[in-house]
């Protein structure tokens, strides 16, 4: 099996590191990959969303697989491009990944389906003053969001009134998230706790993973801006077997049935971000792809044959497969350059990585980094690192995940050391 994986960050490398454990030892090529993914298979440098050249290489290298990582390329139609090849493609199509990639069109649909989620309206930059108005008359605190793409941290939670007009302002006048926000949604404010639902789908069938938490926000105790995700742990109590089986009957297979009687069937991962409210899950927002940080902790404590259930999901052969019960608990930290999520200087040396990765039941992803001509690894990103430990329970695995931390070390490192508190917290309430 020739294996070709889409994209250059931590997702990739867990996605290559899992494909690489399977017992078929798949020969694996990633484009355009990073220094982790490099140990594993062979690095391409094309982008991700160049579909041409991809359309080229799938031909050259005889690919049988393509698991895209990223949603830019599933947006832009990368893979109906690849399946146009012959290929088969684990992602969705253009006009399915529009559950990402337009916010605006994944409301209209929830409305349409029944699907639950937050009350909310759409608007775009000639609606200003009516958006101004409709804030002004609804209870804080609001959420806006951007209804492109916007890397992770186009929603923004407002406390007052007065801060969600100002987002206002800033995304729709100002372009401050360019394209992205020239088009927003306002929504009302969901208590509860967030958690991450991943099916794989081949677009009629499904399956499940253990749900994760990730922990969005730069700082401890969920505090200032949102990043790409600053850490995640799996599977996450939050999500009861209750709790799962409405996402199941509730959220996704409403999705799958709406998008197949829309003529876009999904195929792929769908990726729910719930908040788990006192009603019951309600949809946050939903994603095309696998989260990042959360596939470094959903794939590894998954024990299956990942190139076998990524080839059932792109080949239509999901019917009778079942996921195994999870028994392992996986915590992934991310280390981030200083001044992330604003700005951020690289090409800082790492050090102490192989004294991280010599640990027991740990392995390193990596996210932003590089290697120099004479082979020095240097960051290069805002998430450097993913350091992701597993252990027979959470608080074994967290045990293990911040005594490799400690082993690595770079100019400006900066991490969040309370990575899944709530988990804990959760779980000494179930056993009270």
């Amino acid at each position: 099996m020739r294996i070709l994986i889409l994209g250059s960050g931590g997702r990739e490398h867990a996605l290559a590191w899992a494909l690489a454990k399977s017992p078929q030892q798949p020969a694996l090529f990633i484009a355009p990959g990073n220094p982790g993914t490099a140990q594993l298979g062979t690095n391409i440098p094309i982008a991700a969303t160049d579909a041409a050249n991809l359309r080229k290489l799938v031909r050259e290298q005889r690919i049988d697989l393509v698991v895209v990582g990223p949603e830019q390329p599933l947006v832009e139609g990368v893979a109906d491009a690849l399946r146009a090849e012959g290929v088969k493609v684990v992602g969705p199509s253009a006009a399915a990944a529009r559950l990402e990639g337009s916010k605006a069109f994944a409301k209209a649909f929830m409305r349409r389906h029944g699907i639950p989620t937050a009350p909310h309206r759409t608007f775009n930059a000639e609606q200003l003053d009516e958006a101004l108005t409709y804030v002004a008359k609804h209870p804080e605190p609001l959420v806006v969001k951007a209804s492109g793409l916007a890397a992770g941290k186009g929603a923004v939670v407002c406390a007052t009134r007065e801060e969600a007009q100002r987002v206002l302002r800033w995304m729709l006048n100002e372009e401050g998230l360019g394209k992205a926000g020239k088009e927003v949604v306002i929504e009302a404010f969901l208590e509860g706790e967030e958690a991450s639902v991943f099916a794989l789908t081949d677009g009629h069938d499904y399956v499940l993973l253990a749900p994760a938490q990730d922990h969005k926000r730069i700082g401890e105790g969920d505090t200032g801006p949102n990043t790409g995700g600053m850490g995640a742990y799996a599977p996450a109590p939050v999500v009861s077997e209750a709790v799962l089986e409405r996402v199941a009957r509730e959220i996704v297979e409403p999705v799958l049935a709406g998008m197949e009687a829309e003529g876009h069937p999904y195929q792929g991962v769908l990726y729910c971000g719930l908040m788990v409210t006192p009603e019951g899950p309600k949809v946050v927002e939903f994603n095309c792809r696998m989260g990042d940080p959360e596939a470094q902790v959903v794939l590894p404590v998954a024990e299956v044959d990942w190139v076998d259930v990524f080839e059932r999901v792109a080949s239509g052969r999901l019917a009778g497969f079942v996921m195994p019960s999870v028994r392992k608990a996986a915590v992934c930290v991310v280390l981030a350059s200083e001044g992330y999520p604003g700005t951020y200087r690289t090409g800082y040396p790492i050090y102490g990585l192989e004294g991280a990765e010599a640990l027991p039941n740990v392995v390193v992803f990596h996210a932003g980094t590089r290697r120099t001509e004479n082979g020095q690894l240097v960051t290069q990103g805002g998430r450097v690192l993913g350091v992701t430990a597993i252990g027979a329970t959470l608080a074994e695995a967290l045990q293990h995940v911040y005594a490799a931390v400690e082993q690595i070390h770079f100019e400006g490192r900066y991490f969040r050391r309370d990575i899944g508190q709530k988990g804990l917290v959760r779980l000494a309430m179930l056993d009270a």
